[in-house]
């Protein structure tokens, strides 16, 4: 604080005066990371809608990271983001044209990125079109899509988190939930999960716990398409857990709305077409290797940028078949060839998937992880532990939650929707 000397005695704005706050009073940091969160704090403090709409951009910072940008593209880019107050993060050989192309980072506002768009509309070396992709991945961020639609069921996005209920027609579940495959057993337990607030419902007929061992096709058809049909008379959405065409053909016939498939399409190369032809939704999921294998020293050089190049090339192989793109579920593969670690950031960096306009899907239910950072608890008793994790998923973008323990899930998401959501 500065000394008052006599000639500031009389000043009406010296240290000493009511109406000059000092510093160490009336001073936070604002937890304001969303539109509406800034919106609503730049309108408490008087200003006219005008003033909130031209500021809102300013606070809001985002980091957008580029692929493979050419070294010159690389340089353009730094220079645009420099002139409008931001910066760029290259690789450091990028300066002299030592590295043939680098990842790019993006450091700025809102605001600035939306003026450095505008101007590479006049930019050569193609551009125009990044910043257009740009700028549909900043709306994307922080927007959701429109709405899935799931055969005569339509899904609107953002309103609120959809709960998916597992339902296991498999004796070797990982958690020890699975069923006899018998159609009035597995009748009884969707409806109590709709009873309890499920609003899709997952069956799959084959484990795919770490080191499990395929399941002969014609097992997975006996136990995956009587079961659909026993619950499609429930009407919500009935998802199949498989990552064979044959199974997912069948069960659609049999009354499937939604393909999930842990395999992100790679391995069965007839499983886009199928969900083009019946024109349903599918969730494609990052795994690094197959079932049998995943957890055997999983290793990651950039875990989210490989996660995301997975996902994004299994969306293309579902548009080049005939899948909107809006109607292709992203899911980051939670436990699937992951370590504990790599498991955690995904929930912690789960919103940059948001990024590419798709619905996020996350699979976190008992699963290892969290007995493993509570102390080895077994599968029932990681209840507390999911609940964290889908909390915590849901803030940072998961529109449909996949889980066993419905009822109190369901509590959990609509309690997070009522903090989280902007509606």
């Amino acid at each position: 604080m500065p000394t008052v000397t006599p000639d500031m005695k009389d000043c009406p704005m010296t240290p000493h005066t009511p109406a000059c706050p000092r510093a160490d009073r009336g001073i936070r940091i604002l937890s304001a990371a969303t539109p509406a969160d800034v919106q609503c704090e730049i309108a408490r403090v008087g200003c006219r809608d005008a003033g909130v709409r031209i500021m809102t951009p300013r606070g809001l910072l985002r980091l957008v990271r580029l692929e493979g940008v050419a070294t010159k593209v690389a340089n353009i880019l730094k220079q645009e983001m420099l002139a409008h107050g931001g910066d760029a993060a290259v690789h450091w050989q990028t300066i002299a044209c030592g590295v043939a192309q680098t990842a790019v980072l993006l450091l700025g506002t809102e605001a600035q990125l939306y003026e450095v768009c505008a101007h590479l509309r006049r930019q050569p070396f193609g551009l125009a079109a990044t910043g257009e992709a740009i700028l549909a991945a900043l709306a994307a961020y922080s927007a959701p899509g429109s709405a899935l639609r799931c055969g005569p069921y339509t899904l609107p996005l953002g309103r609120k988190t959809y709960v998916m209920g597992i339902i296991n027609v498999t004796p070797d579940s990982f958690s020890g939930d699975g069923l006899a495959t018998h159609p009035d057993t597995v009748l009884r337990q969707g409806e109590a999960m709709v009873a309890a607030g499920a609003d899709l419902l997952d069956v799959g007929g084959e484990s795919t716990r770490p080191g499990a061992v395929e399941v002969p096709l014609e097992e997975e058809l006996r136990r995956v398409v009587s079961a659909v049909r026993a619950l499609a008379p429930l009407r919500v959405p009935i998802s199949v857990d498989t990552y064979k065409s044959a199974v997912a053909r069948e069960a659609v016939a049999a009354g499937a709305t939604l393909l999930n498939d842990i395999s992100g399409l790679r391995f069965d190369a007839d499983m886009a077409r199928v969900a083009a032809e019946a024109e349903l939704p599918v969730v494609v999921m990052h795994i690094q290797g197959t079932p049998r294998t995943m957890q055997q020293q999983p290793h990651y050089e950039d875990l989210m940028t490989e996660v995301c190049a997975y996902l994004q090339q299994s969306t293309e192989l579902a548009v080049a078949a005939g899948v909107p793109r809006d109607q292709v579920i992203l899911d980051p593969g939670f436990g699937f060839g992951k370590s504990v670690a790599d498991n955690l950031t995904l929930i912690r960096r789960l919103r940059e998937l948001t990024s590419y306009g798709q619905p996020v899907l996350l699979g976190t239910s008992r699963k290892s992880t969290i007995g493993k950072v509570l102390g080895d608890l077994p599968p029932q008793e990681r209840i507390e532990g999911t609940a964290a994790t889908v909390a915590l998923g849901i803030a940072n973008g998961a529109a449909i939650i996949r889980v066993h323990d419905v009822l109190a899930m369901a509590r959990v998401a609509r309690m997070t929707d009522a903090i989280v959501r902007d509606v």
